[in-house]
């Protein structure tokens, strides 16, 4: 269906409980990009994680990142400004969630910072990497260490713990989406075309693997029953076993698809 026959005043389409429009600042550049979810809190009387909350990022003029949250019936309840923000003039690019559910928000070749959800009043931490990390993709590993899937760089990660930035030898591409399970992370790459898999207690490079056909690598994200899925934004995609990655099955998906973060909710 065309989004205006979504609409409330034209709710055509159920699916759609509401929308909002947030600000761009004019161009898309600035629209909102990071995005990542946080399960909400614990009910133990009901067994579950109750109200979970949303966390986009967005930019608009003056330099200023916007960090929102917002409850899943679409109220905004706390945004947070953060100037002077180091993006390459885009808004928060990449978006991920750390073991304590805190939001990690990154810029496009920049800046990253963490949302500090366990302080009241919240609280961010700002950490500007090397010049050579060359940040585009980005996530969280189960150790709450941030990865980034240089573009024209290796791949490299921050270690909350010693504070040091590590670049992975034997990676050096246009790297793309990236994803981080118990034991591997996994980075889309460009030039060469393929998947990298890097064993992250280590920091070593496992293998590069060549996928057959490769045009554009994009997408990677691990789903909840640990599948490795990596799109290619010419029309397939591939689902991956992590312990037999050369039986990796093609999937074809119609159309050009430019898909990054936690595409299968396996990360929340």
């Amino acid at each position: 269906l065309a989004w205006a026959e979504g609409q409330p005043n034209n709710p055509t389409d159920e699916c759609i409980l509401w929308d909002k429009q947030w600000p761009f600042a004019g161009g898309f550049a600035a629209g909102p990009r990071g995005t990542t979810w946080t399960p909400g809190t614990w009910d133990y009387d009901q067994c579950k994680y109750v109200n979970p909350k949303v966390w986009i990022g967005y930019s608009a003029p003056g330099g200023v990142a916007h960090f929102a949250r917002v409850a899943v019936d679409g109220t905004v309840e706390e945004t947070i400004n953060v100037p002077n923000w180091s993006g390459q003039g885009y808004s928060p690019y990449g978006g991920a969630l750390d073991p304590e559910f805190r939001p990690w928000m990154a810029g496009l070749r920049g800046e990253f910072i963490r949302i500090n959800t366990d302080q009241n009043p919240i609280t961010v931490d700002r950490f500007t990497p090397p010049g050579n990390t060359q940040g585009y993709g980005f996530t969280v590993d189960p150790d709450g260490n941030p990865w980034f899937a240089g573009c024209g760089g290796a791949v490299s990660t921050y270690d909350t713990d010693t504070m040091q930035y590590t670049s992975i030898p034997g990676t050096n591409a246009c790297h793309r989406g990236i994803a981080a399970d118990e034991k591997y992370v996994w980075a889309a790459a460009n030039g060469p075309c393929g998947l990298a898999q890097i064993d992250r207690k280590t920091n070593t490079l496992v293998k590069f693997h060549n996928t057959n056909p490769c045009s554009t690598a994009i997408g990677v994200s691990i789903d909840a029953e640990k599948f490795v899925w990596l799109i290619d934004q010419e029309g397939w995609g591939w689902k991956i076993d992590p312990m037999n990655v050369p039986a990796m099955q093609k999937i074809d998906i119609a159309g050009s698809h430019y898909v990054y973060s936690d595409m299968t909710g396996g990360q929340l």
